[in-house]
C-alpha cells in the first residue's frame, strides 16, 4: 500500500505540501518567538505570546512528521541509505532534547543568557533539519 505512493499521481505532491505546511508552521513560529525573546516587540508579554507561538510550532512538527512517516513508508529502503535523511533524523532528534532541555530548565520563565542561547541552537537545528530535507533528493 504505501509502497505505492509515490508513484501516485497527487499523493507524493500533496504530502510534500502538507510537509512543507508543516515546517513553515514549526520554523515560523520558533523564530517568531525567538524574535520577541530578544527584543522584539516588547509591548507583547512573552508567555502569552509563546502559548500561541510554541502550541503551533507542535502542530507544525505533528503535521510534518506525519506526513514525513507517510513519505518515508512510500521507500523506507531508498531513504535508510540516503545519508542527509539519517543526518536529518539525528538533527530532529537534537531538536527534540534541546527543546526538552528549554522547557524543563524552565526558560519560559527566565528568558536569561542560556533561554536565548538554547533559541538560538533550537532555529539553527531546525534549518539544518531544513537543509538536510532538501539534500536527501540529490544524494
Amino acid at each position: 500500500m504505501f509502497a505505492a505512493l509515490p508513484s501516485h499521481p497527487w499523493a507524493w505532491p500533496v504530502l510534500e505540501i502538507v510537509h512543507t505546511l508543516g515546517i513553515a508552521l514549526l520554523l515560523g513560529n520558533l523564530v517568531l518567538f525567538e524574535l520577541r525573546v530578544f527584543g522584539g516587540a516588547p509591548q507583547l508579554p512573552v508567555l502569552p505570546l509563546a502559548r500561541i507561538a510554541l502550541t503551533t510550532a507542535v502542530a507544525g512538527f505533528l503535521l510534518a512528521a506525519a506526513s514525513g512517516l507517510l513519505m518515508f513508508a512510500g521507500q523506507p529502503g531508498e531513504l535508510l541509505a540516503n545519508r542527509a535523511f539519517t543526518l536529518k533524523m539525528l538533527l530532529i532528534f537534537a531538536a527534540g532534547c534541546n527543546a526538552a532541555w528549554f522547557h524543563a530548565r524552565g526558560s519560559l520563565a527566565r528568558c536569561d543568557t542560556a533561554a536565548r542561547a538554547l533559541l538560538v541552537l533550537s532555529t539553527l537545528l531546525w534549518l539544518a533539519v531544513l537543509a538536510c530535507g532538501r539534500w536527501i533528493a540529490y544524494l
